[in-house]
């Protein structure tokens, strides 16, 4: 009823039947497999209702769902991942099975959708959680910015001269325009927003 293909291989068709509507290839060399096609043979149509479940047993592992068949979709495509890291092509390599069986459909296309989420629940990061900034690094952030400040507003310092007064007496002052502090601030934003790494370094 079932026959299967392990890419670069022979067509297998040693079905050995393990229980009522249950089915098992047997799949040596497993761990040289990436590829395999599963298909019926047509001689023998699922019965109206049903449909069959395919499944993929690594040694010392649990079964895998891989997929389905039906009548609408007499054959599939599964790409294996093996779990063997073995190089050497002189030592026996295990042996994997592939299960198929008969079931109502209505409870394939469950086992197929609950498939379908689990991937895409895998594939959806899990929100991490920012991590509290310690006091010393709030300290070293407050401190970096205080001199990024200082050393940009430093440099644009003026000695006053006799027109600005009481500041033109000799008193020992520096004058700094105000739009030295907005320039700083656009900066130092622009920079944040780029790379807060970099910002918070220079």
């Amino acid at each position: 009823m079932f026959g299967c293909i392990v890419a670069g291989r022979l067509v297998q068709t040693n079905l050995q039947q393990v229980d009522v509507n249950k089915y098992v290839f047997e799949l040596p060399e497993a761990q040289t497999i990436n590829h395999i096609v599963v298909f019926l043979l047509g001689t023998n149509p699922f019965e109206p209702g049903y449909a069959a479940t395919v499944h993929l047993l690594w040694p010392n592992k649990s079964w895998q769902l891989l997929g389905m068949l039906s009548n609408d979709k007499p054959s599939a495509i599964f790409r294996l991942k093996a779990t063997s890291g073995s190089e050497n092509t002189d030592m026996v390599g295990p042996t994997a099975e592939l299960g198929i069986s008969i079931e109502p459909i209505q409870a394939i296309e469950q086992q197929m959708q609950q498939q379908q989420q689990q991937q895409q629940n895998a594939l959806v990061p899990v929100a991490q959680q920012p991590s509290p900034v310690s006091l010393q690094s709030a300290k070293q952030i407050a401190e970096r910015t205080l001199q990024n400040l200082y050393d940009y507003a430093t440099s644009f310092a003026t000695k006053p001269d006799a027109s600005m007064g009481m500041f033109g007496s000799g008193a020992p002052v520096q004058v700094l325009p105000v739009k030295v502090f907005e320039d700083w601030y656009t900066s130092f934003l622009r920079k944040l927003q780029r790379d807060p790494a970099t910002a918070m370094q220079n």
